[in-house]
């Protein structure tokens, strides 16, 4: 009997561009991650996604408004829940390979168009995606820095 998929996360959905693997992988020590978001009027803000602490299991992730940085939101999250937020439904979603123009520079990315938006992520960046876009409001990595 073969291993089960770890980029399965369920019946009815599609593969996860990651695993939880990748993503604790790629989040190493630590990872800082500076988006900015655009509706369609122009930029609504600024904000940071910090992970820290790792371990095994997850890491702590504070979140922040680059304008007010002394209203932190800081939760615990695990890894699977992280590889989670892209178990999309297969039956509802498309999936594509794109090239994408980023502050990050020219990327390869899965985009998945779904009932809720869109979401680029790059193959190269497990984890968040680089872009997405729902409800009218567009948010891109700006940045990515290790700690």
């Amino acid at each position: 009997m073969s291993e089960p998929d770890p980029h399965l996360l369920g019946p009815g959905l599609l593969p996860t561009p990651f695993t939880a693997a990748e993503i604790r992988d790629a989040t190493g020590s630590g990872l800082r991650i500076h988006l900015l978001l655009e509706g369609p009027d122009g930029p609504l803000g600024e904000q940071i996604r910090h992970f820290h602490d790792p371990d095994g299991e997850g890491a702590t992730l504070d979140r922040w408004a680059v304008a007010d940085p002394k209203a932190v939101v800081s939760d615990r999250v695990t890894w699977t829940e992280l590889q989670g937020h892209a178990a999309f439904d297969a039956e509802t979603t498309s999936v594509s390979t794109v090239s994408l123009s980023t502050p990050l520079g020219q990327l390869t990315c899965r985009r998945y168009d779904t009932a809720e938006g869109v979401f680029w992520f790059s193959v190269d960046h497990p984890g968040m995606p680089v872009q997405h876009e729902s409800d009218g409001i567009r948010t891109t990595v700006l940045s990515i820095e290790s700690d």
